[in-house]
């Protein structure tokens, strides 16, 4: 790729970037964000969630191996810190850290 070939690309990168993060505030100017757009930042958060685990948990073997022990006891603790802290960064580490210590060094 030539110097100007990288300089476009880098360009149109930060034009796509500044544009997702400046749009809904040119769209929602007047200050009033329609009800089914507040219904979706509701909605959406959790639906997001649920389709990652199940993408995650899509190529696990229920029926050979360790039968989706790492995976379930990662989800627990994953469970776990964030009802005992409430800290979605910290439940998600720790539940990443058990999972990898779990296949490393247990199954």
């Amino acid at each position: 790729m030539t110097l100007t070939q990288q300089i476009i690309t880098i360009g149109l990168c930060v034009l796509g970037t500044m544009l997702t993060r400046f749009l809904p505030f040119w769209v929602f100017r007047g200050g009033q964000v329609p009800a089914y757009v507040r219904y979706l930042g509701r909605a959406l958060p959790g639906a997001i969630f649920g389709m990652l685990v199940v993408y995650c948990l899509k190529g696990v073997q229920w029926t050979a191996g360790t039968y989706g022990l790492p995976e379930l006891l990662a989800i627990l603790v994953t469970i776990g810190l964030h009802r005992w802290k409430k800290q979605m960064l910290l439940s998600i580490a720790g539940g990443t850290v058990c999972y990898m210590l779990l296949v490393q060094w247990v199954f």
